[in-house]
């Protein structure tokens, strides 16, 4: 096995290494966006800048740990080529880089990995395995690769190098918003907002950096609760790229003795976040780079100052995706459904639609059940999908409805 050498990991060093870091990642990666929301700044009563990992290569923060991390391998590790293990976006920024540095790279994924995610990392040169329904399932077959083929494992975020990279984040928002107040970081294993404190506890040791965890991944809750690293026997989460049962043991004693604050948000919110940012920024973002964005529209982080909210990658399956956007619609009030029982007589449904038109709300679907045994036997069923502005309009057409003498039955989402 072919080693790789981890320093120690401390603020300071982490900072100085994130310095080296950023010039040598440079010519490879992107300088992304950190750009002011004036609509989300309006409506949180704060400045809100977006830093834009999901417009970073490979869609995702994950590509500068990644290639700091194997351009400081020695000639004998890059001819032994590079392991990992990833649900996604590591395995792209792993991929990425070895074939930026010309050097082979084998990538384990859990066998759930979304298509999208999966052909990526193939098209970038890597040979791909998948193997258990969890990225710690996939790193422990990795760990065996490490063994018996003598590949160095590039870890996903419990290494100083790949930390270190992630902090060059940190550098560039400190760069282009001086003076922030807040930085807000999505948090799975702990690689990033280590970083991310790392170098700014070092030089803006007042900025506050809060972490956000999914409800569904209570591994990091845990650990603050018993002081140490601690592995939770499962997690459940759409945010992918933040599903990890277990924080670094190196990442967790930077993350407890400075992190500023750890909150956690739930699917839906996550949800409403992602369609918050298609409609009113036009920017896709995976579960885990809107987490930060659902702690602020939660209320669940109150910033007074300038506020970064790090969206730290956009890489979403196409098929999730459309999901996400029906749940998202529906939980602001925006997609509804509506039970109406109507006689079975020429012209009723021609009917129930006009009215339906002339209260502007769009029908998206109709199903019309003749052998309902909800009604009688002289009824239908109609089931409609609609399209409405919001709770409001939604009960001014129920009340329309009902005033012509419609039975209406609401359906939960």
């Amino acid at each position: 096995m072919v080693s790789k050498k981890t320093d120690t990991f401390s603020l300071s060093s982490i900072c100085s290494e994130s310095s080296l870091a950023l010039d040598v990642i440079r010519p490879h990666l992107r300088k992304t966006p950190c750009r002011l929301s004036e609509d989300f700044s309006e409506q949180l009563g704060f400045d809100l800048y977006l830093k834009l990992e999901n417009l970073q290569r490979t869609g995702s923060f994950k590509t500068r740990g990644s290639m700091y991390a194997i351009s400081k391998l020695d000639q004998n590790q890059r001819k032994s080529g590079v392991v990992t293990a990833s649900a996604g976006n590591h395995a792209q920024g792993v991929a990425f880089a070895a074939r930026q540095l010309g050097i082979y790279s084998l990538v384990v994924m859990p066998e759930y990995t979304p298509n999208t995610k999966l052909d990526a990392v193939k098209a970038l040169g890597a040979e791909v395995e998948l193997y258990g329904s969890t990225f710690d399932d996939a790193y422990a077959r990795a760990s065996e690769y490490e063994s018996s083929r003598g590949l160095v494992m590039i870890h996903p975020f419990d290494d100083s190098d790949v930390v270190a990279g992630q902090g060059t984040v940190a550098l560039e928002i400190l760069e282009q918003v001086p003076d922030v107040d807040t930085i807000i970081v999505s948090v799975g294993g702990g690689g990033l907002i280590s970083g991310v404190i790392s170098v700014v506890k070092t030089l803006k040791p007042d900025t506050q950096v809060i972490g956000v965890v999914a409800d569904g991944v209570p591994s990091l809750k845990e650990s603050m609760k018993k002081g140490h690293s601690v592995e939770v026997s499962s997690i459940s989460t759409i945010a992918d790229g933040i599903a990890v049962k277990k924080v670094g043991e190196n990442c967790f004693p930077i993350i407890q003795e400075n992190s500023d604050q750890i909150i956690s948000v739930s699917d839906d919110s996550m949800a409403s976040a992602i369609l918050r940012l298609l409609e009113e920024e036009r920017m896709l973002a995976e579960a885990a780079g809107a987490a930060p964005l659902a702690s602020l529209f939660d209320e669940k982080v109150k910033p007074t100052g300038k506020t970064v909210a790090l969206i730290c990658g956009g890489n979403l399956d196409v098929n999730l995706l459309s999901r996400i956007i029906g749940k998202g619609l529906a939980l602001n009030n925006r997609y509804a459904k509506l039970q109406v029982p109507l006689h079975d007589v020429p012209g009723a449904l021609t009917r129930l639609s006009q009215i339906v038109s002339e209260e502007r709300v769009n029908i998206i679907h109709i199903e019309h059940d003749r052998f309902s045994t909800q009604v009688p036997i002289n009824h239908t069923l109609s089931r409609l999908y609609l399209e409405v502005r919001g709770n409001d309009h939604l009960e001014f057409l129920v009340k329309r409805l009902i005033s012509e003498n419609y039975e209406v039955i609401r359906e939960n989402n």
